[in-house]
């Protein structure tokens, strides 16, 4: 299945959803962007979490290259597999490129989300796709750092949904805030504000 087939079957489900559960729960998947929500000085940060081994990893293990980084959950019903199915496809298109670029998953259920099971999620994807989790003190500060809006909703039957922000945040190679992409950027427009991140990462030729 083509990326931009995923892309528009993902988004009638998510009509379809807005139409059965209410359409205020759904519309933070389609609103919630950074560019224009929050100031670029105030988004980032430190943070302490898991990778899908099991380590301890922090915001200086990722100094020094780009990233885009995602914040979702493994259940979620459509926008994170979908994100996730893209973010793959731009680092394909970006080819040698793609190594100089880190691409994040950052779990905001980790009651649920415990490293194996992340694991386990991740690899329905480019291998280059970091999944990361950790205590629900973790998430907490990194939600709070990097101005994620997160809201767990009531559980039904033991299962509960998350609404959360659907952009993916663009952090330079010191971590600050570069940008985002939103959900509905195309694909072209996504890879080439991945190229430009990256540019602006490597060092200016001497004359």
């Amino acid at each position: 299945m083509g990326l931009k087939l995923i892309r528009n079957s993902a988004w009638a489900a998510v009509f379809l959803i807005a139409v059965s559960v209410g359409v205020s729960s759904v519309l933070w998947y389609q609103q919630a962007d950074v560019r224009t929500a929050t100031p670029a000085m105030s988004v980032g940060g430190d943070f302490s979490l898991v990778d899908t081994n099991g380590n301890r990893v922090t915001e200086a293990d990722f100094l020094g290259k780009p990233r885009a980084m995602f914040f979702g959950f493994t259940h979620c019903p459509v926008i994170c597999p979908t994100t996730l199915y893209e973010a793959s496809g731009w680092l394909q298109a970006l080819g040698p490129d793609a190594d100089k670029l880190t691409v994040m998953f950052v779990s905001v259920d980790p009651a649920r989300d415990t490293p194996d099971m992340l694991k386990d999620y991740m690899s329905a994807f480019e291998d280059g796709i970091v999944g990361l989790t950790g205590s629900q003190a973790d998430i907490d500060a990194i939600v709070k750092a990097y101005r994620v809006f997160v809201q767990k909703e009531d559980p039904v039957d033991g299962n509960y949904n998350i609404n959360h922000t659907a952009s993916v945040y663009l952090m330079d190679e010191n971590g600050r805030f570069s940008g985002s992409i939103s959900p509905n950027d195309e694909h072209d427009v996504a890879v080439e504000r991945l190229r430009k991140l990256i540019a602006k990462a490597e060092p200016t030729p001497s004359s």
